[in-house]
């Protein structure tokens, strides 16, 4: 059953990848920063490619940062033996930062955000949004114990040779990857879902103890809207399976609209065809 939903999974992920196009897939990637370059293939839609842990990291940070562009560094700031800072990575300029006196009153500095658009910021929550549900009622369901708001996505490379948890809060995103230095299986049913996730919710328990569980930040321009869980449709009264998705204006599902399924059906082995209901 478990290799039938699997199946299913990554045919309704390469449908996806063929509706809207690789080619949009490949520049989204790139702008990410999860490679510099990527065949237009659709075998990428499945995770074909290749990536590090800190590329990967960095995309998640730049979706839950409002689509902005993200430079990481190992190195924040080198200072000489007199304590004079002779690198610094935040190159923003911060004349209020050396005010001579300090008042209860004063109010701290406001820094530019001179950082990239890289993506629409309700395009970024959208996806954000889509993570919380992974954590919510998906594969990361392990890391609901934190009991914070928390978002993120498993991955599993074939036989089971690498396992991912790429996943954030709102001010903290964290990558975990697990596999050998030479490749080879982690074990049988091993997945990000029971090796990676654990690894995250414990990192994340102990980062997030003593602070306040703060909500995603909603961009304006995005409209929540209640959803039938097994239908996909918009709910309506009565409804028990019903969760929030995000819409932009002018794409809120009126019902019409087809769905791209992953055309197996786990339960015969047998393809169907390739769309039904609303996706």
């Amino acid at each position: 059953m478990r290799i039938g939903i699997e199946k299913s999974r990554n045919l309704m992920t390469v449908r996806l990848a063929q509706t809207i196009g690789m080619e949009k897939i490949v520049d989204y990637a790139v702008r990410l920063g999860i490679v510099d370059d990527m065949p237009s293939v659709l075998s990428m839609a499945l995770g074909a490619g290749e990536t590090t842990l800190l590329r990967l990291t960095t995309a998640y940070a730049m979706l839950v940062n409002g689509g902005r562009r993200i430079d990481p560094t190992l190195i924040d700031r080198v200072q000489d033996r007199r304590g004079r800072t002779v690198f610094r990575h935040d190159t923003r300029s911060c004349d209020g930062c050396r005010a001579e006196t300090w008042t209860a009153d004063t109010l701290p500095p406001e820094l530019p955000d001179e950082r990239e658009q890289v993506a629409d910021p309700r395009t970024a929550y959208q996806v954000v949004s889509m993570l919380q549900g992974v954590v919510q009622r998906g594969t990361g369901r392990r890391v609901r114990a934190v009991g914070k708001p928390l978002a993120g996505k498993t991955g599993t490379t074939n036989e089971g040779y690498d396992t991912w948890f790429m996943g954030f809060s709102p001010d903290l995103a964290v990558g975990v990857f697990v596999g050998f230095d030479q490749p080879r299986t982690l074990g049988p049913k091993e997945t990000g879902s029971s090796v990676s996730a654990p690894i995250f919710r414990d990192f994340m328990s102990a980062a997030l103890k003593n602070q306040p569980a703060i909500p995603f930040r909603i961009p304006p321009g995005i409209r929540l809207v209640r959803i039938n869980r097994e239908t996909g449709r918009v709910a309506r009264a009565g409804d028990k399976k019903v969760i929030l998705e995000a819409f932009m204006p002018g794409t809120v599902p009126s019902g019409d609209e087809a769905v791209i399924d992953g055309g197996y059906n786990p339960l015969t082995g047998e393809l169907s065809g390739g769309t039904s209901g609303l996706y």
